[in-house]
């Protein structure tokens, strides 16, 4: 019965060992494909490719700086609209609002988390351009126009309208994960700080010391979201490989070049050239989450310390 046991634990262990394996082979599998297929281009622009900005299929000259450009700028829209807002719902969710009214608004946060992107695109089109064409960009304009940022074509399409919309659809995101380590934080946390005297918001800055690792990846999840997001931005951004000072204009991230130009690219240069662009997606990806894991671990340690 015990050698059964035994051999019982081998197989369960081998099994294990087996589909934890499988996860670093994908990986690498994906980047020897992203690799072989683009050497092509790594050939002959080398680190051009990441800091020309001419993009010309018809030349077969290719330049990847728009597209990092744009991916850059919108997700850091994104982010800086999208992470006070997620935060001040998830705080006002779990520690400010009755069960009554936290279950409906949770409920609306989960449902846009569900909504695909060729919807968001779609709304973005018919409500959000028009309105940062009419209203938002003309106030932006009339009183900080001397800004580069606000200046330039007023059409709707553009840099700010990509990044309002991934603003959007990382917020239910970000809200919701942050909530649920919010929740997970013990209650004996919040009782402590009270007994002490604490004041609510006292208590509510003592809750998110606490989950201060979750809400770290919380903020990168939705930073992966608004960095690898395709159909929304593709619709709404403009599509044109350029780099300009105002959010106004029209811009091109690296997901959207990928969505709109693949079906096109039947091989040769042009392909491996965009391949290319995919890795180059793939390697930012990879150093987010590996300074978001420094930063973990460094709110980790300064955790401990204080303890």
């Amino acid at each position: 019965m015990a050698q059964t046991n035994s051999t019982g634990d081998k197989i369960f262990w081998a099994v294990l060992l087996i589909a934890a394996a499988l996860i670093p082979v994908i990986v690498a599998a994906i980047i020897a494909m992203m690799v072989s297929n683009s050497l092509p281009t790594i050939e002959r622009f080398g680190f051009g490719f990441l800091t020309g900005s001419d993009w010309n299929p018809a030349l077969d000259s290719y330049g990847a700086l728009p597209f990092i450009y744009g991916t850059m700028v919108s997700s850091l829209i994104a982010m800086v609209i999208s992470v006070p807002v997620s935060l001040g719902v998830a705080i006002f969710l779990t520690e400010q609002s009755s069960a009554r009214v936290a279950r409906p608004i949770a409920f609306m946060v989960e449902l846009l988390a569900a909504i695909p992107s060729v919807v968001y695109g779609l709304w973005g089109i018919f409500v959000l351009a028009p309105f940062i064409r009419e209203y938002l960009g003309a106030f932006l304009q009339a009183y900080l126009g001397f800004i580069p940022l606000f200046q330039g074509r007023l059409t709707g399409i553009g840099m700010l309208t990509g990044g309002l919309i991934l603003a959007i659809m990382i917020t239910p995101i970000i809200t919701s994960v942050v909530r649920d380590v919010l929740e997970a934080v013990p209650v004996t946390q919040r009782e402590a700080a009270l007994a002490l005297g604490a004041t609510k918001w006292e208590t509510t800055r003592v809750v998110l010391s606490n989950a201060a690792t979750g809400i770290a990846g919380a903020v990168v999840l939705g930073l992966g979201r608004a960095l690898g997001e395709t159909m929304a931005v593709t619709m709404v951004i403009g599509n044109t490989p350029q780099i300009s000072a105002s959010l106004f204009e029209p811009a091109y991230t690296i997901a959207s070049v990928l969505a709109s130009n693949f079906a096109d690219a039947t091989g040769g240069i042009y392909l491996s050239a965009l391949i290319e662009i995919c890795l180059i997606l793939f390697l930012v990806t990879f150093v987010v989450n590996a300074l978001a894991k420094l930063l973990v671990i460094g709110v980790t340690g300064s955790a401990r310390k204080k303890a």
